[in-house]
């Protein structure tokens, strides 16, 4: 990652442990795409529910190269919880992207073999 995660609480003070998390998962994240930018994580907490509780909310932005990657909102009572899938999403997010950023590559000699194959038949 070209820059450190950027860390951001809302509703809440800021929690040293809840930093610490993110800021491992993002780690995680850059060790499995290498080409990630900067990550924003923006942690809240909303208003009280009349059932739930106060829940937390996370939101993921992530930038890499020619992309710009979000998770709009996970929620959950457990910060870690939420905090957790939203980094799973986005780790989906970064595969079906990388998936995607390779596939023209590989396109290209397959077509190639395919037309060459093609014109050798009768």
């Amino acid at each position: 990652m070209k820059q450190a995660p950027q860390i951001q609480f809302i509703g809440m003070e800021p929690s040293d442990a809840l930093a610490s998390a993110a800021r491992d998962k993002a780690a995680k994240l850059d060790l499995f795409c290498p080409e990630i930018m900067a990550c924003h994580v923006v942690i809240e907490l909303l208003h009280k529910h009349h059932q739930q509780g106060r829940p937390f909310a996370v939101r993921l932005d992530l930038t890499l190269p020619g992309r710009e990657l979000a998770v709009s909102r996970v929620e959950n009572e457990d910060a870690y919880v939420a905090l957790r899938d939203a980094f799973d999403n986005m780790k989906r997010q970064v595969d079906a992207t990388m998936r995607q950023m390779r596939e023209p590559l590989k396109e290209a000699p397959i077509g190639a073999a395919q037309l060459e194959g093609k014109e050798g038949t009768p």
